[in-house]
């Protein structure tokens, strides 16, 4: 078997996290009041000469939903055969179909003696496990039993009778659309859905002043506020399709992207009534000290950050990459720091928060560099991510 809304706010309110991941995508889930079943016939040509790789159907319909079958000779000894939802890339995030299904080899002079046995099946379809089935579904003695017509002409015909039981409404469970996803845009969709859900933020994005003669393919304020309105009133997912041409020509993580984002935005806030309001939702404040160790010396140097990358490799929790982000750091030998007046100096260098802004944006680094194998690679590893605020 394969395993295969809410309501505006007129200030900003007392800090809250959001962990930027990149996240996951989100297709139209057409709710069904009773189930719909529909049947598909497959004539599989030059059966003997099939590779052990898979093959797939042409795509019927079920429900609203696009089908196909897959056969694959991957089991030794044995005809593999499943049902996949053909478009499950472009699905909703979190949507989930409920089927109830057959699948037949058929007996091409007498139809009586199709191939069903122990092929019925009923499976929760999703992003997990989008194609379900049998791998050992007929052994191939019995696919080429001489009293039975399962291969005539070098063709074989399997058949699928899908009965489409029910599909998660999002909007009617959650009261909210999801993104449909699109190549390398995942990190965009997961951002646009957590300022979406940031009251603030949303309402700072209406008041951005537009004229009629904006056009959503040039303003990526109109872009942002038309995409907002189809989340909050649209019954189904929702393409984001202008916003990404403004962004389509570079490769960004996801702390990058909302920085780039926000600065387009504030572009056009400047002179207008939300001026500096995503700053100050957004921008906190830290002092970076250098000490130098053999010189009476101190540089200190402040500045704003619009979100913190957090180190999770050795760390237990986000308190523990916290730690890791203020620590001194003791830089000496090759990695002393050059001073423009005292030369190379032994230096110790730290951080100190001055101020967290209202929404404090955390990105924590899946990935890092390998210096032995010159590459980057993924850090594995679960981090509770739980902050109590005061």
């Amino acid at each position: 078997m394969l395993v295969p809304h809410s309501s505006s706010a007129d200030a900003p309110q007392p800090m809250e996290v959001v962990a930027l991941v990149e996240p996951t995508s989100t297709v139209e889930n057409q709710p069904i009041e009773k189930p719909i079943s529909n049947e598909f016939t497959w004539e599989i040509e030059n059966f003997y000469g099939l590779s052990a790789e898979e093959h797939y159907s042409d795509i019927f319909n079920v429900g609203g939903y696009k089908w196909r079958m897959v056969i694959g000779l991957n089991c030794p000894g044995h005809l593999s055969l499943y049902l996949d939802v053909a478009d499950s890339v472009n699905l909703p995030y979190g949507w989930c179909i409920s089927a109830h299904f057959f699948l037949t080899v058929i007996d091409q002079y007498d139809a009586g003696n199709s191939y069903t046995y122990e092929s019925e099946a009923h499976h929760h379809f999703s992003a997990k496990a989008s194609c379900w089935g049998f791998d050992k579904f007929m052994h191939l003695t019995q696919l080429l039993d001489p009293d039975r017509k399962y291969i005539v002409d070098d063709k074989v015909k399997v058949g699928a009778v899908v009965t489409v039981k029910a599909v998660n409404d999002s909007k009617k469970e959650t009261g909210y659309v999801g993104l449909k996803a699109q190549s390398d845009t995942h990190y965009m969709n997961s951002l646009f859905q957590t300022f979406y859900h940031i009251p603030f933020f949303r309402k700072v994005v209406y008041d951005i002043p537009t004229t009629k003669n904006d056009m959503l393919s040039e303003s990526t304020p109109l872009a942002l506020q038309s995409l907002f309105c189809k989340m909050q009133y649209s019954e189904n997912s929702v393409v984001v399709k202008e916003l990404r041409k403004f962004f389509e020509f570079r490769q960004y993580d996801v702390l990058e992207f909302s920085r780039f984002l926000c600065e387009k935005l504030e572009d056009k806030m400047k002179g207008t009534i939300v001026e500096d309001k995503i700053q100050k939702l957004f921008v906190g404040r830290q002092k970076n000290f250098t000490k130098f160790v053999n010189a009476e010396c101190q540089l200190e140097k402040e500045e704003s950050f619009y979100g913190l990358r957090l180190d999770v490799r050795g760390c237990r929790d986000v308190y523990d990459s916290f730690e890791k982000y203020v620590k001194v750091e003791s830089l000496e030998g090759d990695r002393n720091y050059n001073d423009a007046q005292l030369g190379q100096q032994d230096t110790r260098k730290c951080v100190q928060f001055i101020s967290f802004p209202p929404v404090l944006q955390l990105q924590l680094k899946r990935f890092e560099y390998d210096k032995y194998g010159f590459c980057t690679r993924k850090v594995r590893i679960m981090l509770p991510l739980i902050l109590h605020r005061d």
